[in-house]
């Protein structure tokens, strides 16, 4: 059975992804701070409780990964705060960069040596603000501006091995992302995403043959809407 990583996988889209490729046959280790086997009722899935904002817990985490045999990455965890960047905390931007950016260069460090040999894939999951820039958004746009780049070389890096390196960009989704925010998915269907779309874009990735690959997939809403709190 192929082993997969999930990072934020207690919640929101790295829930609804973990749930999709358990559905899929996939054995999945999902990592979250309050993550706990009880949270996916399967027997495929392991709990990896770790602070991906934290170095020490990163570098844990990674080096007991680098034991695991691992066919697919998915780097799902991230948090944004939206906000003038001078009233933004240090530790909010320190926080913001190591969980959205270091936090999955790292893990992709520590296991692409297995994702290579098992001719496997690595999955970012970015945001729409890696593709534009918006204001109140500086910080959040840089880490996923940056994942996206980061994503980008290591396709042409690998391009030798069998390694498949795609990023998705999705539009604003509902989940709890937004729950310490000041603003909110919209109401109505057509004006938001919703998480199973992510698993969507994840499921046609890996029904793809795999001399073909998505090195980016942009999911929008089909129209724009916001709801503010």
């Amino acid at each position: 059975m192929k082993k997969v990583v999930v990072t934020g996988a207690s919640s929101g889209i790295g829930k609804e992804i973990t749930n999709r490729l358990l559905k899929l046959g996939y054995e999945v280790i999902g990592i979250s701070r309050s993550i706990k086997k009880e949270d996916f009722n399967n027997e495929n899935f392991t709990s990896f409780p770790a602070n991906l904002s934290d170095e020490t817990s990163v570098l844990n985490t990674c080096k007991t990964l680098t034991k695991e045999n691992i066919y697919m990455l998915i780097n799902c965890a991230g948090f944004g705060r939206f906000e003038p960047h001078e009233e933004l905390s240090s530790k909010t931007i320190t926080e913001m960069v190591y969980l959205n950016l270091t936090a999955p260069m790292l893990l992709t460090n520590a296991l692409l040596r297995s994702l290579k040999k098992n001719d496997g894939y690595l999955i970012n999951i970015n945001s729409i603000e890696a593709l534009r820039a918006s204001k109140f958004a500086g910080v959040y746009s840089a880490t996923k501006a940056g994942l996206k780049a980061f994503g980008d070389s290591l396709f042409e890096e690998s391009r030798k091995s069998g390694l498949s390196v795609t990023n998705i960009n999705p539009d604003m989704t509902q989940s709890s992302f937004y729950d310490e925010l000041r603003f909110d998915v919209s109401t109505k269907e057509d004006e938001k995403l919703l998480c199973s779309d992510i698993a969507d874009a994840i499921e046609h990735i890996l029904s793809m043959r795999k001399g073909a690959v998505v090195s980016e997939y942009t999911v929008r809403s089909l129209k724009f809407g916001i709801s503010k709190k």
